[in-house]
């Protein structure tokens, strides 16, 4: 690709010199599409209004069995504005307790590597694939992506990031449809929604293996020349 792109998504493929994005029909759309818009009735609301009634939509959520179990739905926190979304697995007992996203060690790593790349919680969206902890934060069931999937998916259209990060391979995977490890999806030119993608690993798996902080650390440097490019985060409210 020698001529200058214009188009953003294209532009994160060329500058991993791939030309073509992996794809699975029923999770991951390429090109221009936007997310689904949104009702007549809420089109001139703002995006932290919507959040709101999106939040008050879910309510006490009852829809899978993990809600019989659980101290605090994880609804997400940061800024919904800023178009730089972080997507994880599930919360865990820390986030269980206080109702709050990436709150606990992962958590605490996790704002490390957004200051890293001159981010913070301010400056980002961050919530997971389940808004419910599974018991001894076990992989999520297919049962319970499929019943809580709808939340991240109306989330995405009211705040129509800019690009996602996703944060592990049980995020990566229900994003991508793929069956491969983070280590295979990552440094890939994914997309989700027509929302440029990057994907690693998660911070819980840095504290498992330190040497895995350089990759991580290359996939933020990625990361960052793309904010760049696309004039990330957002000053404004879209």
């Amino acid at each position: 690709m020698n001529k200058k792109i214009e188009d953003p998504l294209l532009r994160i493929i060329s500058s991993f010199g791939i030309d073509r994005i992996f794809a699975e029909p029923e999770r991951i759309i390429a090109g221009k599409q936007e997310p689904n818009e949104l009702s007549d009735e809420r089109k001139n609301n703002s995006i932290r209004k919507n959040l709101k009634l999106l939040r008050a939509d879910v309510g006490d959520c009852m829809k899978c069995k993990l809600s019989e179990g659980r101290n605090m739905l994880v609804f997400g926190g940061g800024n919904p504005e800023a178009g730089i979304l972080f997507i994880g697995e599930a919360p865990g007992s820390n986030e269980d307790r206080t109702g709050l996203p990436f709150v606990g060690r992962a958590g605490k790593l996790l704002d490390r590597i957004l200051n890293a790349i001159s981010l913070d919680r301010n400056t980002v969206y961050i919530t997971n694939i389940l808004k419910c902890r599974p018991p001894n934060n076990r992989t999520p069931s297919s049962d319970e992506v499929s019943a809580c999937f709808w939340i991240l998916e109306e989330q995405i259209r009211v705040m129509k990031p800019g690009i996602i990060c996703a944060l592990g391979a049980s995020a990566a995977r229900t994003l991508t449809g793929s069956k491969n490890g983070i280590g295979q999806l990552r440094g890939k030119a994914l997309a989700f929604m027509g929302i440029p993608l990057i994907a690693t690993y998660h911070p819980a798996a840095l504290l498992r293996s330190p040497a895995l902080k350089r990759p991580v650390w290359d996939d933020m440097q990625k990361m960052r020349d793309l904010l760049i490019d696309l004039g990330l985060p957002r000053k404004t409210e879209v």
